[in-house]
């Protein structure tokens, strides 16, 4: 029997995420933007249908904003993490098999639930979460991940099929007419470059990318493109990823609030940054072997001096202690450190990075301390997990930390933090 995989997208999922708790803005245009309030990073559906871009410079559009009652958020990363757990929790009771795509998308292997009426029970998933979640979900289902997506764009765009498009019940020439009308770029994995390059050969619609040979793909392109045209014809080439892969790679970064020149509070950024990405390695049971570190100025302030440097420090011993990667990341940094620039931004990356039942042992090993490290920074993972990120930190980090990225326009942290949970008063 054919395969059948759910695509369930949550809509305009950051907008939404704020719409939830305040209801008011429901039909307004509103967007969220990224870190220090810069760029669009998210808008509801009535901001696209002014025409405004993913990514374009908030100051740029202000005066758009203004004319047409455009809502602005700062990034509510807390909030919206917080709520895509929920969702995926709900997700993960209609389906024993569960691939989290990304924070607002997943697929779901339906494998079994054919006599629930696989376009019905799409329907329930979005029921239960706008009735638990209050966020509003589409829903594609296919026989192949490829066709999963591109079904649920359509789920999205044509209010006839109520936010459920189900591949397998729709009719050879309706197929046909639909993936005439789509563009070659509404493939998943067909980018701007290659959809560019795809329109040079011929290839417009999603309609003939699905006629073309797989071989000729290949040899244009690469395999998976091959596998893409295979995917569309239903032939299903990817499965399911129900376990995330571990990151090779571990980095984490933000801009500053304002110019930094001081080396110590370059430090206290560059310690904040490894204990989260040192929290993030644990996560995935790992350990880093090395540690990169970058610093820069702004590059569009042209008239400033320029300084853009990284390094990178291989350790002793791979490692997932914070306080042994905060004291190499502190290292570095001293090293690229040099005064008179006004920096903008620090980051930090591990590397080399192992399971850790990978860890080659010696002779030397202290393995009564390797075993208190452990317990202490899950003790302090768990604290901070329970009371909010940063309630345990070291005193490298800052107190203040005045460098820290602007958000002035951030709603509360409704699901995360006990003193912005919303009250509800009886009248």
């Amino acid at each position: 029997m054919p395969r059948n995989l759910a695509l369930i997208d949550c809509n305009n999922f950051y907008a939404s995420c704020e719409r939830v708790f305040n209801p008011a803005l429901e039909g307004k245009p509103l967007v969220v933007l990224s870190n220090n309030d810069g760029c669009v990073v998210a808008r509801s559906q009535e901001v696209k249908d002014l025409g405004i871009k993913m990514g374009v410079p908030w100051f740029q559009i202000e005066g758009l904003a203004k004319r047409h009652g455009i809502i602005a958020f700062s990034s509510n990363y807390a909030l919206y993490a917080d709520m895509s757990n929920r969702v995926m929790a709900i997700l993960a009771t209609f389906s024993p098999s569960q691939e989290v795509y990304s924070i607002d998308e997943c697929f779901l292997d339906l494998a079994g639930f054919e006599r629930r009426g696989f376009t019905r029970y799409g329907q329930e998933m979005r029921s239960a979460i706008k009735r638990w979640v209050g966020l509003p979900v589409c829903v594609g289902i296919a026989p192949t991940k490829t066709l999963a997506k591109l079904v649920n764009h359509v789920a999205k765009k044509r209010s006839q099929f109520e936010g459920v498009c189900n591949f397998n019940e729709l009719g050879a020439g309706e197929i046909d007419a639909l993936m005439g009308e789509l563009p070659v770029g509404e493939v998943w994995g067909v980018g701007s470059r290659y959809a560019a390059r795809l329109q040079q050969l011929g290839i417009q619609t999603v309609r003939d990318l699905r006629q073309a040979s797989p071989k000729a793909m290949r040899q244009q392109f690469s395999v998976v493109m091959e596998r893409t045209v295979e995917e569309l014809n239903g032939e299903s080439c990817l499965d399911l990823e129900e376990m995330a892969p571990a990151k090779k790679q571990i980095m984490s970064s933000r801009s500053f609030g304002r110019p930094v020149i001081a080396l110590d509070e370059l430090a206290e950024s560059v310690a904040s940054y490894m204990s989260r990405a040192a929290e993030k390695l644990r996560r995935q049971h790992s350990l880093a072997g090395a540690v990169q570190v970058y610093i820069r100025t702004n590059p569009f302030k042209e008239r400033d001096p320029q300084y853009s440097q990284g390094m990178i420090l291989p350790l002793a011993e791979p490692t997932d202690d914070t306080r042994q990667l905060v004291s190499a990341a502190i290292t570095v940094l001293r090293r690229l450190y040099k005064p008179g620039f006004a920096y903008a931004k620090t980051g930090v990356m591990l590397t080399e990075i192992i399971a850790a039942n990978q860890r080659a042992h010696t002779l030397f090993d202290d393995v009564a301390g390797m075993a208190r490290n452990k317990n202490l920074m899950l003790a302090v993972d768990s604290i901070n997990q329970a009371y909010g990120r940063g309630t345990i930190r070291l005193a490298a980090e800052g107190l203040n930390q005045p460098w820290k990225m602007r958000a002035g326009r951030r709603s509360p942290a409704f699901t995360t933090c006990l003193s912005d949970v919303v009250v509800a008063h009886a009248i």
